[in-house]
């Protein structure tokens, strides 16, 4: 493949170097953030990858030394949500669609994880086959604090983390460094930032048909062996703390305990949309017994539809991203105002919307 021709380089740089694929995020200004055109350049990216016969492996990089990717372009779906558009339909169908594919890739996939790794980040990356962090990765999924949750396949990841360390991450939307996501099974090696250079070079030289077990030999070879960070050891009381299925028993369960960790934790609680967050906490409960990831992106994708509608979505990015003064207000305003009826058309069939991950059709 070849770059767009003129003079400034594209959002999406998808090219070949010897026997990797590289698919580079190139929006640094915006530490990557992610548009729908550059979902689509990935999603044709890897159909020419695959194809190629002479392609052994798939690395995903972020340009820049800030980070990866920090999510999805928040602000167009802001101003679309604005105006009742159907750009976030549009969007997530295809973005989940393609996280689907990332998971099953045919070809192993190396993503390197490093600086800030956000939202629609974590959906192009946290799927792939070998998932590198390094000492500077800072690893998130912010959504409740946008009134949103965290979809991209997040709740399928979260729910997968040991213990309720996923529920934890999810309602808070704590920040993970390069162990804490390797325990939280998010990332598979820490690699020094150092040797990912050296890293991403031996991996355009392998040989095409190298598998996905060679692959992780060689990654593990440039590793630093850290499987566990600062979260690991907050498991007992984590666990104990969010072992429930109502906000209500979260929020109880920190504030009987009283420790300066548990109103530290209460307090961040208390900053997030209510209702993303009682509806977070459902769908993280449904994928604990899913059977795929898909299964997850369906229902997150019925979820996203329902939000795009909401005045917390709009609200919580008008507070982050727009106005920047860290002070939404939520409706309802607290999580014992949240009722059932509110929540049930997050839940509600897909009907024609539904997702198409079958790419024979």
């Amino acid at each position: 493949m070849t770059e767009a021709a003129g003079t400034a380089e594209p959002d999406l740089i998808a090219r070949r170097e010897g026997t990797a694929g590289i698919v580079r995020l190139n929006r640094p200004k915006t530490i990557n953030a992610v548009t729908l055109e550059m979902f689509r350049g990935i999603d044709k990216a890897l159909d020419a990858f695959e194809a190629d016969p002479d392609v052994a492996v798939i690395v995903l990089e972020g340009a820049g030394e800030r980070g990866l990717c920090a999510g999805g372009d928040i602000r167009a779906l802001y101003d679309d949500s604005k105006v009742r558009g159907d750009l976030g339909k549009i969007l997530w169908r295809e973005e989940y669609i393609l996280n689907a594919r990332i998971a099953k890739f045919p070809k192993p996939y190396v993503a390197f994880m490093d600086g800030i790794v956000m939202g629609g980040g974590v959906g192009l990356s946290a799927h792939s086959r070998h998932r590198v962090v390094t000492e500077r990765t800072k690893l998130a999924m912010p959504e409740v604090g946008l009134g949103f949750f965290p979809d991209v396949g997040g709740t399928w990841l979260l729910s997968h983390a040991p213990g309720e360390i996923g529920t934890y991450f999810g309602l808070t939307g704590q920040t993970m460094n390069g162990p804490d996501a390797v325990y939280a099974r998010f990332a598979d090696a820490v690699v020094s930032s150092s040797r990912l250079p050296a890293l991403r070079d031996v991996l355009t030289k392998i040989r095409p048909g190298t598998t996905s077990a060679e692959i992780k030999i060689l990654v593990d070879g440039y590793a630093t062996g850290e499987t566990s960070g600062p979260v690991a050891a907050m498991q007992p009381k984590i666990d104990a703390w969010f072992a429930h299925d109502r906000m209500q028993d979260i929020a109880a369960s920190l504030q009987r305990d009283g420790s300066e960790l548990a109103h530290a934790t209460l307090k961040t609680l208390n900053e997030k949309s209510p209702r993303g967050m009682v509806v977070t906490l459902r769908l993280l409960r449904l994928a604990r017994a899913a059977s795929s990831l898909e299964e997850c992106l369906v229902r997150e994708y019925r979820a996203a539809l329902e939000v795009f509608k909401s005045d917390d979505f709009r609200e919580g990015v008008r507070a982050a991203v727009i106005d920047k003064d860290r002070n939404p207000k939520w409706s309802p305003a607290t999580i014992e105002e949240v009722t059932p009826e509110m929540v049930a058309p997050y839940f509600a069939g897909i009907g024609a919307d539904e997702l198409v991950f079958d790419r024979s059709n």
